[in-house]
Order: structure tokens, then sequence, then C-alpha cells
């Protein structure tokens, strides 16, 4: 029996197909990916002499290259969005004012769309398959430890 993707949650893409990709590529839950990761606290809106916080931003998928040290961010959606849908969001998460992160991914379970934020031009964003999620390995230039040794995401 077939999976009908458009009666799917956020959290089963997930389950169902993103985190499979990233298995299946080689990237390691246990030290490579952290889930749902709750990087702000939410903005701060002060009115009068009421001070409250906003809502917290989350990240469907941070994936790190070491401890501490973050290389990309997958923002999922369901399928009733297309492959790009999360695309702005998981760039904002991305931006140097909150993760600062070179690689940014949205998915609907179909594909994934892919950002190379150090792209200096040409493909700066494409399309890629389900089994075609890149390795950490393909991430980094001569087994180089830091951002400045990372080359493109995707072979």
């Amino acid at each position: 029996m077939t999976v009908d993707k458009k009666s799917l949650s956020e959290r089963d893409i997930c389950t169902q197909f993103i985190t499979p990709a990233l298995q299946q590529a080689g990237w390691e839950f246990s030290t490579q990916v952290r889930e749902e990761v709750a990087f702000t606290a939410g903005q701060v809106i002060v009115k009068g002499k009421t001070v409250k916080r906003g809502k917290a931003k989350r990240a469907d998928y941070i994936l790190y290259f070491r401890p501490n040290l973050p290389l990309a961010v997958i923002e999922a959606k369901d399928n009733n969005h297309p492959v790009g849908g999360g695309m702005q969001q998981a760039q904002d998460y991305a931006d140097p004012s909150a993760l600062d992160l070179p690689f940014v991914f949205s998915s609907n379970g179909d594909a994934f769309l892919f950002h190379d934020k150090t792209a200096t031009g040409g493909n700066v964003e494409r399309e890629l398959p389900l089994d075609q999620f890149p390795s950490l390995l393909t991430a980094v230039q001569n087994g180089g430890a830091g951002r400045s040794n990372l080359v493109a995401l995707v072979p």
C-alpha cells in the first residue's frame, strides 16, 4: 500500500522520508544531527510595563561537522507545500544574525532543495532527489576541520 504523502503531517514527512535520506547518506544521528532544535528563546516584546517573549525559532534539523560546529539547516514542510516551501525560513535560520550556516535545505518529502551560500556564482540552488542527499565526506576537503576548508556540499 502506498502512502498518500498529502495526508501526512510535517513530522510524518521528517520521520518517513527526511530522516531515512540522512541515514542513507551516512549522517550519524548521535553526533552529527539534531532534530527540532530551538535556537532562540523568542523576541522580547515590550508593551508599556508588560514584557513577554514571542515564539521561539526552531529548526527541524541542524547538521554538524563536529560538536558545536553546525554546517547546515534543513526545514521540512508537509507535502502540500512545494519542495522549496521552507527555503526562505531555512535561509532566515542560516543568516549570520541567527545560526550563520553555509548550507541550507528545504524538503517536503519528495526531494530536497539545496542552497549553497558559499557559491560565488553559477548553480547556487538546485533540487536533489531524496536518495542523493550529500554525506559529510562530500562537504569536507582534505579532512579540514573548519568552515574555511569546506567545499561545496554537493559533488
